[in-house]
Parts: C-alpha cells; structure tokens; sequence
C-alpha cells in the first residue's frame, strides 16, 4: 500500500498538473489563440541533453542501458537521454500540453514543422565556458548552442515569415536554461587536471567570470528575440555518487567544497536575474532554486514517497511556468 506521503505527494502533481492547465487555457483565451505556448527551446548539460551527445564523437553518451529504461516512446531502448525516463525538460514539456518532445538539434530528423515545437540543444559535458568538458573531448559549451540556435531562428523565418516567427519566438516560446554543474564539476574542480587553474584563480573569481560568461549568452539570446526565459541554478554537486566517491565520503555524507562554490554561484545567479529583469526590456527571467528543492529530497527521501526525482524537479519547473502564465508573462 502507497504510504500517506506518497498518496499525498501524489495529490500535489495532480492539483499542480491542474492548476497548469487552467492558466493555460485562460492564457490561451485572453490572446484569443489557442496554444498560447508554443515551443520550449532547452539549453544546459546532461540533465536535460535529449540525445545530442548520440551525434558527437565524445566520451560522454548515454545510448547505452540503463539508461531508456523507462522511456515509453522508445520502448525501453536508450536515446541519449541521461535518465531512466524522461528529461525535466520532456516532463515540462508534456505536462503542458505540448504534442511532441524538443527535438535534439543535432538530429538529422530535426527539420521542417518540428522545430516550431520545440529544439534541445543541450549536451552531456557542456556548460557555460567553453573548455569546460574537454575531458570528454566533444561536447556543445552554452556559446556552440546558441549558435545552433541562431541557425533555428533563421529556419522559423522561412517557415513563418519574419513577421509571424517574430511573434512565436518572443510571445509563445519559453527558453529553459540548466547549466552550470560540469563548470565545476569538469572544469574548476576536476582532479589534477584542475590544480593550475585553482592556483591562478579563486573560487570567487571563477564564480564572477561564470556569471560574466553567461550574462553575454543570455544577452545574446534576447537579442535573437527570446524573451521568456527559466533559469536553473546548480544543485548541491557535492553530493553526487561520484563526489562522495573519489572522495571516499559514506552514502550519507557530501563533499563541502563543490556545495560551497555552487552556494557562492547561485547566490549571485539571483542577483543576476533581477539585474536582466531591469536592463532587458520586455524579457521575464525567473529563477529556478533547484539546490534547496534536490537537497531536500536528498537529505528527506523517505517524506516523498518511491518517486523518480527527475519528475519532482520537473514539478517544481513547472509551478514556475504556471506563475509565469498567470501573471500573463506567457
């Protein structure tokens, strides 16, 4: 038998579920279009990469099992997905009503109709500078995917016309970033490899070149019309398995120093938010507090319930769209 936390947790998706769906149909109505929300354009790392690294030669893929297990739309086959399942960004997506999945940006198959529901250009290994990473050789950095991403917004021109494509980029498109873990994890803080950089450079320097670093890229995607946009911060890395395991921490125990760095970077990711809400007329950045919400489940598992995490998360994401909606944002 379900336990009363579960029973409850589940009472919250569905209420939550609800309430997302209400505020999209009365955002629909207001604009007098159905459909008031037409595409999710996905940027960030692994946890959100829908099979891009399948089309790179790097060390970092996921086409092999477990991972797909769960996914029923390959039927349990691995798609590049690092997941069991669904991504945040496909349970958003899909909860929202959206009829089909961002599509990886570097599939064959991405072309035509498709890109007006949505691309994912994100990649394992990636984050906002460019040499983070390149211990797996390949990998799409933030810069290389809003370059992909000026080439989709000159498809949705064709598609559209400059006028109509305009309009479904600005006022019918959300642009959801998670990015910022593998800028510690595989950059600033990878062992030996690491050591110079931490020697030339302190923690809050590197912090402040990161926020500088995606600044200009969010910067540069509101200038290519985005104006929606889901910004989260980076989750408590210190207590990832590999962490706890290169060094040698029991299962219940973090590393402190990466939770530091990603408290330093989140805390300033904050401010940034508000600062682009004041300087970008027109664009609605909100900020995402993913570290609170994953230490949460990490430190209080057994309140919620046998439920994936990734689905929680993508809850959480999703009580920010629909604020978003209400607020006529979308």
């Amino acid at each position: 038998m379900a336990s009363k936390a579960a029973h409850l947790f589940s009472s919250f998706v569905a209420t939550l579920v609800f309430m997302i769906a209400f505020a999209v149909v009365n955002a629909a109505v207001d604009s007098g279009k159905a459909g008031a929300l037409g595409a999710s354009y996905i940027f960030g790392d692994s946890l959100v990469d829908a099979g891009n690294n399948n089309f790179l030669p790097t060390l970092s893929k996921a086409n092999i099992k477990p991972n797909g297990i769960d996914f029923k739309q390959s039927g349990g086959q691995p798609t590049g997905r690092y997941t069991n399942g669904r991504t945040i960004g496909d349970i958003i997506g899909e909860e929202l009503g959206q009829p089909r999945y961002a599509v990886p940006f570097l599939d064959p198959n991405t072309t035509g109709d498709a890109i007006l529901y949505g691309v994912n250009y994100a990649s394992g290994g990636g984050g906002i500078m460019n040499a983070t990473g390149r211990i797996f050789v390949n990998r799409l950095s933030m810069d290389i995917q809003i370059d992909y991403f000026n080439i989709t917004r000159k498809q949705i021109d064709k598609l559209l016309g400059p006028s109509k494509a305009k309009e479904h980029v600005m006022k019918k498109s959300i642009f959801s970033i998670t990015i910022g873990s593998n800028d510690f994890l595989n950059n600033y803080l990878l062992p030996v490899l690491s050591i110079g950089a931490r020697v030339t450079q302190t923690p809050d320097s590197f912090v402040d070149d990161l926020l500088s670093h995606l600044t200009s890229q969010l910067t540069r995607l509101y200038q290519l019309d985005a104006r929606k946009f889901i910004l989260g911060n980076v989750g408590p890395i210190g207590c990832i398995p590999y962490q706890r395991t290169i060094n040698q921490l029991k299962e219940d125990e973090c590393v402190a120093l990466p939770n530091q760095l990603a408290l330093r970077y989140n805390a300033k990711l904050k401010d940034l938010v508000a600062q682009l809400n004041d300087n970008l007329p027109g664009a609605t950045f909100v900020h995402a507090n993913v570290y609170d919400l994953v230490l949460e489940l990490i430190t209080n598992y057994d309140k919620y319930g046998n439920y994936n995490m990734s689905i929680y998360i993508a809850l959480y994401f999703l009580s920010l769209v629909q604020i978003m909606l209400i607020n006529r944002i979308v």
